[in-house]
């Protein structure tokens, strides 16, 4: 099999190293780093969990690809996503942001990661937004073997996301709820025959 081609069998692509990998990180550079370092791998603590739930909130309608480009500005001007310094940020900081061109300008977004890490603090006199968020974590992953198969939502992500609208978060939409499930670990979607498949909870 050439590299590049994709397994009629699984779905697998295999890369230009030989490595089988789910097809949307085959070729080499950002994706398949973030596929093979990052996605899928469990986030446990709450900064990491609030930035992976507001890089989502950003990512609605748009690429994956084009939030990792903007990421490390994302990280400048929300104080390393520190969840009380973003909560401590107000309207004048709103306003400054989106004449930022280096990030995602999108009013309801900024404004809704503010009120998330809000949400965030007031989570804290209960369960906390990491066990929150991990309560949902479905008992069995799926076993997709092609893309076709992976699915994008689920149950457990459309309970979640009502969960967390009724605690004041935004932009945490079901499809966009199973999207952060599957980046940090909480579902393994990787397709089986994929080198990462397994890395997940």
């Amino acid at each position: 099999m050439a590299p590049d081609d994709t397994d009629d069998t699984d779905g697998t692509l295999v890369g230009d190293d030989g490595v089988r990998r789910c097809p949307w990180a085959g070729d080499p550079g950002m994706m398949r780093d973030y596929h093979d370092t990052e996605w899928g791998v469990p986030v446990t603590d709450e900064r990491g969990l609030f930035e992976r739930l507001c890089l989502e909130g950003f990512q609605a309608g748009l690429s994956w690809a084009t939030v990792l480009r903007k990421r490390p500005r994302f990280r400048e001007v929300f104080h390393g996503f520190d969840v009380d310094a973003v909560a401590a940020m107000g309207e004048a900081d709103v306003e400054r942001l989106l004449g930022d061109p280096s990030i995602i300008r999108h009013r309801g977004k900024v404004e809704a990661t503010l009120r998330n890490a809000r949400a965030t603090v007031a989570l804290r006199e209960e369960e906390g937004l990491v066990a929150l968020i991990s309560s949902f974590a479905p008992e069995d992953d799926p076993q997709p073997r092609t893309a076709a198969e992976v699915p994008t939502v689920s149950p457990g992500s459309t309970a979640l996301s009502k969960a967390l609208r009724r605690r004041g978060f935004g932009f945490v939409g079901p499809t966009t709820m199973h999207a952060l499930m599957e980046a940090t670990g909480l579902v393994d979607t990787h397709l089986v025959g994929c080198h990462r498949r397994g890395v997940a909870r």
